[in-house]
């Protein structure tokens, strides 16, 4: 996103997301203040891949129909190549800019219109495609977010950081 402060964590495929989110509930982050980026490999994005609802038994199809309610509860959820979850009118503008980045893979575009630097959507872009989940939280200041870092690091994130999106943003022009 082009303003804000914002915090991430990286996680493996082992992490349950479900236990991150629910962390940054209890420390008062509501569903719309998150982005997930979320490997097309991963687990969770597993249901809505492959999901067939004409073709699904019907256990998969209720599982299917909980993953998409869930996701489509936060204010983005993005699976390059799969689909694209959004209920935040911020994160709707920062990820739906008309960018012109061919050297970038669809994971790696995202987490530049998130506002991370080109050299971190590219290095970040291809550890998310070794089946792990980037979880962004758009923080109201930079305290919190260096709060929230402890906190992503306490759930599992092999990576945690906060940056000034308006200034990663401006050093990716």
């Amino acid at each position: 996103m082009n303003n804000g402060t914002a915090a991430y964590g990286v996680y493996s495929r082992n992490v349950a997301l479900l236990d991150v989110v629910g962390a940054l509930n209890r420390e008062g982050f509501t569903h719309q203040d998150i982005c997930m980026v979320i490997s097309p490999a991963h687990p969770d994005a597993a249901a809505v891949r492959d999901a067939s609802m004409f073709l699904a038994a019907d256990i998969d199809r209720a599982v299917t129909a909980r993953m998409i309610t869930w996701f489509s509860r936060f204010g983005a959820v993005v699976i390059p190549t799969v689909g694209l979850f959004v209920r935040s009118q911020a994160f709707l503008q920062a990820l739906m800019k008309d960018d012109n980045v061919p050297s970038l893979s669809g994971g790696s575009r995202t987490l530049l219109d998130l506002g991370f630097s080109r050299d971190d959507a590219q290095r970040l872009g291809s550890r998310l495609s070794d089946v792990g989940a980037l979880v962004y939280v758009a923080c109201p200041e930079i305290e919190r977010a260096n709060r929230v870092i402890d906190l992503l690091r306490r759930t599992g994130a092999t990576e945690a950081a906060s940056f000034t999106a308006v200034k990663a943003a401006a050093v990716a022009a």
